[in-house]
This record gives structure tokens, C-alpha cells and sequence, in this order.
């Protein structure tokens, strides 16, 4: 194991080296939160698949494929519908919104009063997604190194703390997108077809197995339909994805670089499935489903291989890690803690006076990330936590954000209803159903909707101003931005 654990510290210090390289660049509150909205075609695609593509998506993609099949592709592929649903019908909107949050966005379109309601609802969820993200750096720090878990998580997540606090989301750039190279030599061209060769090939694959396993609906049709109610509809309104399409250059980049990465995301959920339907042929008595990915890499991989294919998973944890402690930071500062200090800054970058803003953004994600390590050592269920995140998201959040850009008649009042009825409706329903049962979201949505509509028209459209001022920033037709410095670097 001595090569592959030298390619995994190499790795991990590339990480920190990337992080001191983003500082230099991250010179205002644009730069640090955003990446100064300067990513082309190539970096946006690439770093965008790295968020979406987390732990959960390489680990648990091949253990639904262990464990279902080829089916069990559809937890990832709904994540990639959901981002080309995103990237082709919203995503040149967001951009040309130039702004850092998606509570900002609810302000903008309903005239103000939603940004800390939902703020502390997107608060609740990215801090959930980062520390379920972190809390994965002990399963893969155990594979490596058998690392006691409360060690392995302070180490993984340090390290991702450290860079993303150095640079924000021009280190977080920079990484994601080696990350993405990583995740694509060591999964796709390395692990894929090593994995399909030793279990015979497909056709010694189909006749091991039971026949469900090649049923691409196996999985069960009301499973699919979760999957797209929280995943897909989620990818449409998380901070998390939202705050990269701010990085995009233009409306095109977010509009074509976000399409390619849904498409790769596709690819990938297959591939994850073949992974682990090849794992199932090789160790048909596994204790766990998620221990596939893990045995087949120790197993199977020859030495180096190994290293890079476990450097991928670790790529995937730390990519979803950081993109969502920044959003997590970005939101608590922005849109928690600002407006609660009566400094809001509605909807447009801010002048030359932001560059001191960005050691107010690195403090936070300071202490946000100590926090999220925090609470990962002290969480034992983070299926039960990441379920609630999402379902308090899609429950609390869809309806009054995709509202805001489709229907004109929505007001602020029936904004705040949606997220108020939703939001307690999936917690009361979560009391009594079970918090990972499917009811809680199905009805706290219904609930939401309602609110909205019945709420909206019960009261006076929405000012004539704040819409015409929505319009134009919808259509890239807002004041120019205060021009910031070029340094010489950039």
C-alpha cells in the first residue's frame, strides 16, 4: 500500500497548494464568493459536475448498484436531470441576476421581507449537506489507513476548511476541477472497465444474476419518483448549485457548460451502476451495499491504480464538501447575519469598499467549518440528517423560488406563507410518519403550493417597480455593476 498512500498524500497536499494559489486571486467579496463571475465553458462544466458528484453519488451510486442493479443508476441520473433542467431553462437567468444568494434572488423578485425566513432554511440545508459530506472522509480514511473516525474526520475535513477559508471559491475552483479529472480517470476509464472485466463481462454478468438486476426499473417506480422530487427539483434551487452558476462568465457558459455537466452526471450514474453490479458477481455476500465500491478497489486494483481510484472517491467527498461550506458560509453572513445587523446590500456586487468584505467571508467560513466538523463528529444518522435537509428544501423553498420566475401573480405574502406551511408541514409530518418516509415531502410540497397560490391571490400583486427593476435584471438590463481593480495576477 506504500504507492497508493503516496499518491494520496500528494493529492491532499496538491489540495492545500491550490488553496494558497486561489488567495492570490481572491482579492474582493466577487472573487471570493464567486470567482469574480469570470469561468469559461471548460472550468464552469468541470467544477459543476465536481459539486454535484459527491460521496454519495460515487459510494452510494455503486452500492444502489450492488444492492438493485442496473436501476440503481437513478439517485444519480435524477441529480443530473435535475442540472440540465437547471442549466436549459433557469440557469442564463440566475447568472444575469449578479447576485450571491439565492435569498437575495427572493428579495429581488418580491420586493423584500423573504431573505431571512428562507435564508435560515438554506442555512439548515447546506450546513447538513457539508456535514454529511464530511462525515464520509471516515469511511474512506478507514479504507486507507484503518484511522480512528473522529480522526479521520477532523484530518478530511481541516483540509477542505483550509483551502476553502484560504482562496473561498476561487481555491474551490481550482480544486473541483482537478478533482473532476480525478474522478474521471479513476472512475470512469480506470475502475468501470477493470470492475466489468473481472466479473466476466456482461454477459457472465447477466447470467450470474437475477433478472431484476438488468431491469432498468427495478428499483421500484414510487423510489424514482422521490429521487426526482428531491434530487432533480433540488438541483434547481440549492444554494450550493446556484452560487456556481454565479461563477459563469456569460449566460451562455452557465446555459452550455451546465449542460455538459448533466450529461456527464449521466454517464456517471450509469457508470456507477455497472460498478457495482459487477462488485455484486465478485462478492455476492457483502455485509453492506456501500462497502461494494470500497472491496472491489482493495480487491481488484492493482497497486498505484488503487491509489487514484481511492483519490477519486476522496475527490468526490471533498468537492460536495466544500461547495456546500461555502454556501453555508455565504448564506449565514449574507443573508442571516448582515440583514439581522440592518446591512443588506440588495442585488447588485458591490463597489471597490467590498474588498473588506472578503476577511468577513473567510471568518465565516472559519467558523462554519469548525462547526460542521463539530456536529460531524457528534451525528451518528446522516441519512436521517440529510433527508431532513432536503426535504425542508424542497418542501420550504421550491414552490415560492420557481414560482418567483414563472408567475407573475406571486406575491411576498404568499412567498413567506409557502415557506412557513411547507416547511412545518414536512416537520409534522416527518413526526408522524417517519423522518425518512416519502409522505413528509410529497405533502409539505402540496401544502406549500397551496399556501402560495391561495396566499398570492388573497392579496395585492406585487408593486409595478420592483417587477419592472426584476424584468430588467432578468434580462441582463440592470445599471453596470461598480467596476473592480484588475490586479496584475488576474
Amino acid at each position: 500500500m506504500a504507492v497508493d498512500y503516496t499518491v494520496i498524500v500528494l493529492y491532499l497536499a496538491g489540495m492545500l497548494a491550490m488553496g494558497w494559489w486561489g488567495m492570490r486571486r481572491a482579492r474582493s467579496k466577487s472573487d471570493f464568493l464567486v470567482a469574480g463571475r469570470r469561468l469559461g465553458p471548460a472550468m464552469y462544466s468541470g467544477t459543476m459536475a465536481a459539486i454535484v458528484l459527491g460521496g454519495a453519488s460515487t459510494i452510494g451510486g455503486v452500492g444502489l448498484g450492488y444492492q438493485y442493479g442496473l436501476s440503481g443508476a437513478w439517485m444519480v441520473f435524477t441529480i443530473g436531470l435535475g442540472l440540465l433542467a437547471l442549466s436549459v431553462f433557469f440557469s442564463a437567468r440566475i447568472a444575469r441576476l449578479k447576485v450571491y444568494t439565492v435569498s437575495e434572488m427572493l428579495d429581488l423578485r418580491y420586493g423584500g421581507r423573504a431573505g431571512v425566513i428562507s435564508g435560515v432554511v438554506m442555512w439548515a440545508y447546506t450546513l447538513m449537506l457539508a456535514v454529511t459530506s464530511t462525515i464520509a472522509y471516515a469511511t474512506i480514511f478507514d479504507v486507507l489507513f484503518d484511522m480512528n473516525r473522529t480522526l479521520a474526520i477532523v484530518i478530511g475535513g481541516s483540509i477542505v476548511v483550509a483551502y476553502s477559508t484560504l482562496g473561498g471559491m476561487w481555491s474551490i475552483t481550482l480544486t473541483d476541477m482537478v478533482q473532476f479529472v480525478v474522478k474521471t480517470i479513476g472512475v470512469l476509464l480506470l475502475l468501470l472497465p477493470i470492475a466489468v472485466i473481472r466479473a466476466g463481462g456482461f454477459g457472465a454478468m447477466k447470467a450470474k444474476l437475477p433478472t431484476t438486476y438488468l431491469d432498468p426499473l427495478g428499483i421500484g417506480g414510487e423510489t424514482i419518483f422521490t429521487y426526482v422530487l428531491i434530487y432533480t427539483f433540488g438541483m434547481l434551487i440549492g444554494q450550493d448549485i446556484w452560487q456556481r452558476v454565479f461563477t459563469a462568465r456569460s449566460d451562455r457558459t452557465a446555459r452550455w457548460g451546465g449542460t455538459v455537466a448533466g450529461t456527464y452526471c449521466l454517464a456517471y450514474a450509469v457508470a456507477g451502476a455497472v460498478i457495482g453490479t459487477a462488485a455484486k458477481v465478485l462478492y455476492p455476500e457483502l455485509a453492506s451495499p456501500d462497502d461494494a465500491f470500497a472491496t472491489i478497489v482493495k480487491a481488484e486494483l492493482p497497486v498505484g491504480v488503487r491509489g487514484l481510484v481511492l483519490a477519486a472517491a476522496l475527490a468526490a467527498v471533498m468537492s460536495t464538501s466544500s461547495g456546500a461550506l461555502i454556501a453555508c458560509a455565504t448564506v449565514a453572513n449574507n443573508d442571516i447575519w448582515s440583514r439581522l445587523r440592518g446591512a443588506v446590500r440588495r442585488g447588485a456586487d458591490p463597489g471597490p469598499g467590498a474588498h473588506d468584505e472578503v476577511s468577513g467571508n473567510r471568518a465565516f467560513i472559519l467558523v462554519m467549518g469548525l462547526a460542521v466538523i463539530g456536529t460531524a463528529i457528534a451525528l451518528n444518522d446522516v441519512v436521517e440528517a440529510l433527508t431532513v435537509a432536503y426535504d425542508l428544501l424542497v418542501g420550504g423553498l421550491l414552490v415560492s423560488i420557481l414560482g418567483g420566475l414563472l408567475w407573475k401573480r406571486g406575491t411576498v405574502q404568499g412567498a413567506l406563507a409557502s415557506v412557513i406551511t411547507g416547511g412545518l408541514a414536512v416537520i409534522g409530518l416527518m413526526a408522524g410518519y417517519g423522518i425518512l418516509a416519502n409522505e413528509p415531502v410529497y405533502y409539505g410540497l402540496l401544502a406549500s403550493l397551496a399556501a402560495y397560490v391561495v396566499v398570492s391571490l388573497a392579496t395585492r400583486p406585487t408593486d409595478e417597480t420592483v417587477l419592472a427593476a426584476w424584468r430588467d435584471r432578468l434580462a441582463g438590463r440592470a445599471p453596470e455593476l461598480p467596476s473592480e481593480p484588475v490586479t496584475a495576477h488576474q
